[in-house]
């Protein structure tokens, strides 16, 4: 199996594609990383919508799209076009097409970007099960080419440039019949689109593939690029995005795990962070994104290759097989440890930091959602009782000095671990802490059989998450199959950066099976004070969550996945979003899908347990997965009646308040 998708998995190296003129502002190739956002004034309000794009631009937006759902729309993006040219600002314009051809031909003449869904354009999305032979197939297929080659001709006699953009979600029922709500389903949506313009020699093509999903859309990226080289087309450029990310904390981390493993790999030419937020606010977290590169080649250190294939599947998600330690690996969730070693002192309440909540007026503690697993204190236990299912991480000289006191699990550096005993160490559970240079060959046969070990892996190269997976290689090459905790230290000065820094480095490993735990620590500023410690072990303790809740291998609380607006959604998504989420943050796991319309509707949140669609003003259809049970609600009663169709599945619980009762 041909697995490559990327210039070198050990070395920072930027996948050359073909440059794409969009307006006078060239992508691809050499040209750095792009920015674009998307408006959500209506697009008939020419004013609104030329204020929010001149917003946009200074907020750091280099590409604008703008929704054209029907003629009417795509006829006044000249009127758009004209004012913000009238103002001086020459940003390129994107028409965003969905089920209107005729739209997208009359954008094709007006802007300097089209955008076409293939599961949208022209195809049917009906969600029925149809049965297709090879020829009705076929002939389907010619039928959407024949309606697509129009489009292919006007970008080519305008020098209007053009993106294909699957979305994992609106795959048609032709597809889906195929090959299945599967990457490669994604990527053959957009090939069969793709192929045409290669005919007709046409190739300011830009390509996507989104989901909210982030292994599905880093596994359809990674699958496109190797079948474009498979197949010998054109190295297109890719716009890169995790649709229906959610907003706030949630969906920046989102993004990152989706956007910033592709991004790691050298794959990517525009990012767009799809945040249920004003616009002007996606610029700069993309920015961060892409800015984390310049001048990587430089600052990172040379990791040693890879020696024979890849050992996983890039393009599928199997986590790496693991051996059961207490609670570590096997079929366990990854396990969070909070480092909190570096506190200058260890007082009962400070555990809250760690998500472990103490109550004086109960005089207990009380575990949330994002409670961690294990705290690592150092060369000072905890000098009190832990709260029950709270688990204690030391050094290997506290936990000998100490007794080697059974509730205390060593962390051994690879030099102390090879220097002792079986019977020296705990019998239980013994932490390893190491990085690629320390799995020597001696060590490596030590860990083939000790069933006691968790290796902490860690790394302080720039070039963070390629060396972590490169250290994972080498474990399955050599047969060892120990849990393994990947461990991450950050100032905590600038927490977004950390957020999107953290998700990256940990989630693209996670994305690919890889790690059974997270810890994430701080390099702290000199002289912070006790609480400015706990502010920012709180920060990445909550932020560990949110990865492994990103990269879909620990759910801990609700998954919101909601649209980041646009001009034809159909009520304030921000106040929507923020109004479900008072209701339902308590349920745990639970995926609810919230959407401004039809077209990010049923199929946009693919994997959501209940969908919120707009499908007029002021109507609601509420979903139980992809099948709507109640039709054009009122607004008004719409959240009500979501919580009952949860209530009827016997998935709705009443919340809670943790700490001292109300009123107390």
């Amino acid at each position: 199996m041909n697995k490559t998708y990327c210039p070198s998995l050990t070395e920072y190296k930027r996948r050359v594609s073909r440059v794409v003129n969009i307006g006078g502002l060239p992508m691809g190739g050499d040209y750095p990383i792009r920015v674009q956002s998307m408006t959500t004034v209506d697009t008939m309000d020419t004013l609104g919508s030329v204020e929010q794009t001149l917003r946009m631009v200074e907020a750091g937006c280099e590409y604008v799209r703008i929704t054209a759902p029907s003629m009417k729309e795509a006829q006044n993006l000249l009127e758009i076009k004209k004012e913000l040219r009238k103002r001086g600002c020459n940003v390129p314009l994107i028409a965003d097409i969905h089920f209107t051809p005729n739209a997208a031909e009359l954008a094709a003449r007006i802007v300097e970007k089209v955008r076409v869904n293939p599961g949208n354009y022209a195809d049917k999305k009906k969600f029925e099960e149809i049965e297709y032979t090879d020829a009705t197939y076929a002939a389907e297929v010619e039928r959407i080419r024949e309606r697509f080659r129009p489009l292919v001709q006007i970008c080519k006699q305008h020098g209007t440039a053009m993106r294909i953009g699957t979305n994992h979600g609106s795959l048609s029922d032709r597809i889906l019949s195929r090959y299945g709500d599967t990457p490669l389903g994604m990527v053959e949506s957009a090939l069969e689109f793709l192929r045409l313009c290669e005919e007709e020699n046409y190739y300011d093509v830009v390509l996507s593939m989104k989901a909210s999903n982030t292994q599905v859309m880093v596994q359809a990226y990674r699958l496109l690029v190797q079948k474009l080289d498979e197949e010998g087309l054109q190295p297109y450029p890719l716009h890169l995005g995790v649709t229906e990310a959610g907003e706030a904390e949630d969906g920046r981390i989102k993004s990152a795990v989706g956007i910033g493993t592709l991004l790691e790999d050298g794959l990517g030419d525009t990012v767009r962070v799809s945040l249920t937020e004003a616009p002007e606010a996606e610029a700069p977290v993309a920015r961060m994104l892409i800015d984390r590169y310049t001048g990587r080649t430089a600052t990172a250190r040379p990791i040693k290759p890879l020696v024979g294939e890849e050992p996983i599947n890039p393009f599928q998600y199997f986590r790496r097989h693991t051996h059961e330690v207490a609670n570590f690996g096997g079929q366990n969730v990854p396990r969070v440890v909070a480092d909190l070693s570096r506190l200058p002192r260890l007082e009962y309440g400070d555990l809250r930091a760690a998500g472990h909540l103490y109550s004086p007026f109960l005089d207990k503690f009380q575990m949330g959602d994002l409670g961690a697993d294990y705290i690592y204190t150092g060369e000072r236990p905890v000098p009190y009782m832990l709260p029950n299912g709270l688990r204690e991480i030391v050094t290997f000289t506290a936990w000998r000095d100490a007794g080697r006191r059974p509730e205390h699990y060593p962390l051994m550096t690879p030099d102390a671990y090879l220097a002792t005993t079986p019977a020296q160490r705990h019998p239980q559970i013994n932490f390893l802490l190491a990085d690629l240079d320390a799995l020597t060959s001696e060590l490596l046969q030590h860990l083939r059989v000790d069933q006691t070990v968790v290796l902490t892996l860690e790394t302080t190269n720039t070039h963070a998450m390629p060396e972590l997976r490169r250290a994972f290689f080498e474990l399955i090459n050599a047969g060892v199959t120990c849990p393994v905790v990947v461990r991450r230290c950050y100032t905590v000065e600038n927490p977004a950066q950390t957020q999107l820094d953290a998700a990256t480095d940990v989630g693209g490993l996670l994305i690919d099976g890889l790690g059974d735990g997270i810890s994430l620590c701080t390099d702290a500023l000199p002289m912070q004070e006790q609480e400015d410690w706990l502010r920012d072990i709180d920060v990445l303790n909550q932020l560990a969550f949110g990865i492994l809740q990103a990269a879909r291998t620990r759910m801990s609380k609700t998954e919101y996945i909601s649209c980041p607006s646009c001009g034809r959604t159909l009520f304030d998504l921000q106040e929507t979003t923020a109004m479900i989420r008072k209701r339902t943050d308590h349920l745990k796991g639970i995926k609810i899908g919230i959407m401004g319309c039809i077209v990010n509707g049923p199929g946009e949140m693919a994997d959501a347990d209940y969908g919120y669609v707009g499908v007029g003003k002021g109507k609601i259809s509420l979903y139980r997965g992809q099948e709507v049970i109640k039709k054009s609600v009122p607004e008004e009663a719409a959240v009500d009646e979501l919580i009952e169709l949860m209530r009827e599945d016997g998935r709705w619980i009443e919340k809670e308040v943790l700490g001292e009762p109300v009123g107390a």
